[in-house]
């Protein structure tokens, strides 16, 4: 009888050697008449031990990382396939303490099996959700969601469950159902520091294709796209083979499952700019366009993708839909705190021991999180600063790490969660360069329409290199806060609105940093 073994297909794993590992793994099993029943699965998440082999026994799997292609031959020959305690042995994979001390809901499936096996997701109550969104009303399936209180993902944390109710009222004389209605999918990730979206699309796209079908149901639509981003090229074969078997079993597609509800689903590459993650930027994509941002009022739920009413969620958002109907809000509802109710999904990344995906209730804090699961820095130096909600997030000093994530929490902080992903940097860092890098990163990626970012983006790289060479110095920071507070009052969307976050921190938090005989004259 084969030994069933299990080595991640994730883009990361991938690039540290997986498919490698995977194919030595073969080769030297067949050499020694060995039969392996090698399984491509998800990965868990915990990326320091990547490639991380499981081995399937039958007290459950044991797992080994990191593995090398070098290491598959003293590791079989100290028995291996028989899940023995030997070299770079993990131990039981659900006893590892990073995974064991997470509560995972939308993640729950990630890393267990083969993700295009569509067996292995219903095993593992894979549509469920779907199945009982189907008994359901719509108006009940969006009373459901508002009363789990999931909020959006993406970064804007607007509740689901209104934008929905707002896409469900939406219709042409009170006449809904007559009116076309669109769900999209925005997956492009472009935070630096994240990665959670492409994991649960390359571990678990069944979720994404069952939560974007509940969502048609509770609003109306017959069409959905999923905008992913062009950098994700193995998310994309995967999502495309999982639409098309989901589509086989009548998940997707006309009548789905006899009900005489129809939806289907197509994925489109993104253009490849970090703004066409705004969704406005994103339906003018999506049109042909340039991905330029629109002017609200109108909302894209009530005017979107090709001025239908439109819901458009992240994939989290969205993924985290099944389970929620499939087990009740209430479920959902009760983990959390305050106004951020269920699991916040970390990405935790940077200069980190330990780097990877972490799945808790809202409420935890940073302090937490970088001791108990990140195990401190990389380097070994003491921690300096975190950077929380991508790119345009507040640089967090340690003592602001007690501070619960939660979104409201953080609002009082002046910071943000954004879509979760949390970079670490020590104490070499320069907080006036990382300040810099903030303004150009806009000024590069600014779409261009409002003169606040496109212009304040590049005025604030020159006067960041003016404190920086120690010219006027006290004036010129006098001027960023005057840029800062232009930026954040008068730009058209949060591409402009919140590159003030990250300077803002820099400065208040690390003035040191912001001298001249400090820093330098340039980065």
């Amino acid at each position: 009888m084969a030994t069933r073994i299990y080595i991640p297909q994730d883009s990361a794993a991938v690039s540290v050697g997986a498919d490698d590992v995977a194919e030595t793994l073969v080769q030297k099993s067949a050499h020694r008449g060995l039969k392996v029943d090698l399984v491509r699965n998800g990965s868990r998440g915990l990326y320091w031990l990547e490639p991380m082999v499981e081995v399937e026994t039958d007290g459950g799997r044991i797992a080994y990382g990191p593995v090398s292609p070098e290491d598959i031959e003293p590791l079989l020959d100290s028995g291996l396939l028989e899940g023995s305690d030997c070299a770079l042995c993990l131990g039981p994979t659900s006893d590892i303490a990073y995974l064991k001390s997470q509560q995972r809901f939308t993640f729950s499936r990630a890393g267990i099996g083969d993700p295009l096996c569509i067996d292995n997701y219903r095993q593992l109550q894979g549509f469920a959700g779907l199945e009982q969104a189907l008994s359901m009303s719509a108006q009940g399936i969006v009373d459901e969601v508002k009363a789990s209180g999931l909020r959006g993902r993406g970064g804007a944390a607007f509740p689901c469950g209104i934008k929905w109710q707002t896409v469900l009222d939406a219709g042409d004389a009170g006449n809904n159902n007559q009116q076309q209605k669109y769900i999209v999918c925005n997956a492009d990730e472009g935070d630096s520091g994240t990665f959670a979206d492409r994991l649960l699309m390359e571990a678990d796209p069944y979720a994404l294709i069952e939560g974007m079908t509940i969502a048609a149901l509770a609003v109306g639509a017959d069409q959905g796209f999923i905008y992913l981003r062009s950098e994700y090229p193995a998310a994309a074969n995967i999502l495309s083979k999982a639409l098309t078997t989901a589509g086989q079993h009548n998940y997707i597609g006309d009548n789905i499952l006899g009900s005489g509800k129809n939806f289907d689903i197509e994925l489109r590459i993104g253009a490849g700019a970090y703004i066409c993650g705004e969704e406005t930027a994103l339906l003018e994509s999506l049109e042909g366009k340039r991905g330029v941002v629109r002017a609200k009022p109108p909302l894209p739920a009530l005017q979107g993708l090709f001025g239908k009413p439109t819901v458009v969620n992240n994939v989290l958002s969205l993924a985290t839909v099944p389970a929620i109907i499939a087990q009740g809000a209430d479920v959902y509802a009760q983990l959390g705190c305050e106004k951020s109710r269920g699991t916040l999904v970390i990405q935790l990344a940077g200069n980190i021991k330990q780097g990877g995906l972490i799945e808790l209730p809202f409420g935890s804090t940073l302090e937490h999180l970088l001791e108990s699961f990140g195990q401190s820095s990389l380097s070994g130096r003491p921690i300096k600063a975190v950077q929380v909600g991508g790119p345009l997030g507040a640089y967090i000093p340690k003592q602001q790490w007690q501070t619960p994530l939660d979104y409201e929490a953080f609002a009082r902080i002046g910071a943000m969660l954004g879509h979760g992903g949390v970079v670490v940097f020590d104490d070499s860092v320069d907080m006036s360069a990382q300040a810099r890098f903030a303004m150009e990163f806009c000024a590069i990626e600014s779409c261009g329409k409002c003169t606040p970012c496109r212009l304040g983006s590049t005025r604030g790289v020159e006067v960041i290199d003016r404190i920086r060479s120690d010219q006027d110095s006290e004036n010129n920071l006098l001027l960023l806060k005057d840029l800062c507070d232009t930026m954040e009052a008068a730009s058209l969307c949060a591409m402009g609105g919140m590159t003030p976050f990250p300077v803002r921190s820099a400065v208040e938090y690390f003035p040191e940093d912001f001298s001249g005989k400090q820093s330098g004259a340039k980065p």
